[in-house]
């Protein structure tokens, strides 16, 4: 096969980029699957043996599973609230705000981006204590796991509505479509896309957070994520840490791979 000039400058560009990536994606997970399979961690002159111990610990303590479903259901009620608040607001930006005011809210989009998390983090147990008496408590984290990543939902939202001709829409109104039945059939089915992005987008890092649980959490804080971040920093039990996270791995890699023909399907019909 002949490779022409265009497309080795292509490779050219991309190869680095792509290399850098697979390494630093690759070599850490061959590592950490590596490490799953040991009795224990290989360091400091310990001897270690293959075991499938750690997989089957996950299967047979009810404390793991239970607290994996934990962690999925937080992720899904983060990921609703985000979608929901989000959708409004990336509307209104399209729609309806336009020069300096949507450069300003634009700005107070990204914001938090600018901030470290952990400090923000920690402003809410500020907030949240007190007269409001939030902290240490399920909402509390919710509240803050909100605060962290709907800015996510927002920017994928608003840009997969900015790219829906307005023709469309007043295609629809033109044909005897009220506003509300204009959104419904036009706007928000070609709109979901970003939706469906910026819900994977959210979804998938809230299933493994820690430091917001733990922060804001306290008792309530018992997820997979804190107890995963537990087995590698505080009892330095490595191997059931990797083990733990290749199977959330696959439970998010499985749940992606059953909605995806669903999606394809749906967005289709719209």
């Amino acid at each position: 096969m002949i490779i022409s000039r265009r497309q080795r400058v292509l490779a050219s560009l991309t190869a680095p980029a792509y290399l850098w990536l697979a390494l630093t994606i690759f070599l850490p997970l061959s590592a950490m699957l590596y490490f799953s399979f040991l009795t224990v961690a290989p360091v400091g002159g310990r001897e270690s043996s293959f075991t499938l111990a750690h997989y089957r610990a996950f299967f047979t303590k009810e404390v793991y599973w239970y607290n994996a479903w934990r962690s999925f259901e937080l992720a899904f009620y983060v990921t609703t609230f985000c979608v929901v608040l989000a959708y409004p607001a990336a509307y209104a930006l399209t729609h309806y705000i336009k020069g300096r005011w949507r450069e300003a809210l634009f700005l107070l989009v990204v914001l938090p981006f600018w901030s470290n998390a952990l400090v923000r983090t920690f402003s809410w147990t500020m907030v949240l204590r007190g007269d409001v008496g939030l902290l240490f408590t399920y909402p509390a984290i919710v509240i803050g796991l909100v605060h962290a990543y709907l800015p996510y939902a927002i920017l994928t939202i608003y840009v997969s509505l900015e790219a829906i001709e307005q023709s469309l829409t007043e295609a629809a109104r033109s044909l005897g479509a009220s506003p509300l039945a204009a959104f419904l059939r036009v706007t928000l089915p070609l709109s979901l896309p970003g939706v469906f992005a910026g819900a994977i987008l959210i979804f998938v890092p809230v299933t493994g957070s820690f430091m917001e649980p733990r922060i804001l959490g306290g008792k309530n804080a018992m997820m997979l994520g804190p107890i995963i971040e537990n087995q590698f920093t505080a009892v330095f039990n490595w191997p059931l840490g990797a083990a733990l996270s290749f199977i959330m791995l696959a439970i998010m890699l499985l749940m992606l791979a059953a909605g995806a023909p669903f999606f394809a399907r749906y967005l289709r019909q719209g």
